[in-house]
């Protein structure tokens, strides 16, 4: 954990039981439910947690996958990358930078030009117009 701020009884009172799950345990929200994973809005995306910038609009699209997908972060520095072989699968799981919450996962099959899918739950995002 990066923020030498976080404590976990303000967490727990400051979000709902979904983003909780999400962020501090590793859950993941269900397809097509998430507030996010069918939004057009202009903007930008934070950590629900620590209000981190992460993913700026121009980067989204519809990946067909039931969750909001970007092509890219809004800065290289506002994710972490970590093994996960949950599941008995192979993936790369995606972090906040700032607070370590969870927030997805990214796959190696994404549209040009980096052939990326950042594959993020709603319920770890806040938008801000």
């Amino acid at each position: 954990m990066n923020d030498p701020d976080f404590d976990d009884d303000r967490e727990r009172a400051a979000l709902t039981p979904e983003q909780y799950a999400v962020c501090r345990c590793s859950a993941t929200e269900p397809a097509f439910t998430g507030r996010y994973w069918n939004h057009h809005g202009h903007g930008t995306y934070h950590c629900v947690c620590c209000g981190q910038p992460l993913f700026a609009s121009v980067s989204k699209y519809d990946s067909g996958s039931g969750w909001p997908s970007f092509t890219a972060p809004c800065a290289a520095q506002a994710v972490s990358q970590h093994r996960d072989t949950a599941l008995g699968m192979q993936r790369i799981e995606v972090r906040c930078a700032h607070c370590d919450a969870h927030l997805g996962h990214v796959f190696p099959d994404g549209p040009a030009p980096n052939g990326l899918r950042y594959c993020i739950n709603s319920a770890a995002l806040d938008f801000k117009a």
